[in-house]
């Protein structure tokens, strides 16, 4: 799914924050992956669709440097990925292997690939981060992928970070990680985000002006009176 251009600004414009508490409104609770943190400080906030792979628990004759050269390999996957995908990885939490090093990371980046996400870890750290390829993940292993897992698919559902994540749902990521957006509730949240933004910046000049937080947060109806008042360009 190529996301409208219109729809990845907008996203930009909201915090992961944000969206979870759409979201947990939506009675979504499960949204954030866990153990997805930016690996360099200061990435930008990345929108994308979700490109899934996943791996399976190291098995001694699957896991070899020689699959490396398989149809099925990480390889093979980075090739199918579009320019824009976010490529979301199951790992299963495994945090000794590095899924991806720099020679992956920087053919994903030539090939116009968001970000990379992970529950697990990358290798050869220094490497990608001269790629420029924005990754969060949960830290950095010397050990290459086959040490702990089997590469075993892409494009499928699966679970990053104890969320489920499948192929074209949108995700949202900054420094609180990665958020999944469920491609059948995107034009909903795209609809609700601006204005809970909003309402949230104008709760904080409200902060900024001492005003105590019973009533403001969540906002009574003499404060939603206010806030309503004050998008009108109006004082009350």
């Amino acid at each position: 799914m190529a996301l409208d251009q219109n729809a990845i600004e907008t996203l930009r414009q909201v915090s992961t924050a944000t969206l979870t508490t759409i979201l947990l409104k939506k009675g979504l609770r499960n949204v954030w992956m866990r153990g997805t943190k930016p690996l360099r400080p200061g990435q930008p906030r990345i929108v994308g669709p979700a490109f899934t792979l996943r791996f399976v628990p190291a098995r001694e004759d699957l896991a070899t440097p020689a699959s490396w050269a398989s149809p099925i390999s990480t390889r093979a996957a980075i090739e199918a990925m579009p320019e824009g995908a976010v490529a979301v990885v199951d790992a299963m939490g495994v945090t000794d292997a590095g899924i991806f090093g720099d020679i992956l990371c920087a053919r994903m980046a030539k090939r116009g690939v968001a970000a990379l996400i992970t529950d697990g870890a990358v290798r050869d750290v220094a490497g990608v981060l001269s790629t420029g390829l924005p990754v969060w993940c949960d830290g950095v292993a010397a050990p290459p992928s086959v040490a702990g897992l089997t590469f075993v698919g892409w494009q499928e559902p699966i679970a990053c970070g104890g969320v489920a994540v499948f192929p074209e749902d949108v995700v949202v990521v900054d420094d609180d990680g990665a958020v999944l957006i469920p491609a059948a509730l995107l034009a909903e949240v795209l609809a609700e985000a601006p204005e809970q933004e909003r309402m949230e910046a104008w709760i904080m000049e409200e902060v900024g002006r001492d005003m105590p937080l019973p009533g403001l947060y969540p906002m009574n109806a003499e404060t939603k009176a206010r806030y309503e008042a004050a998008k009108k360009g109006q004082v009350q």
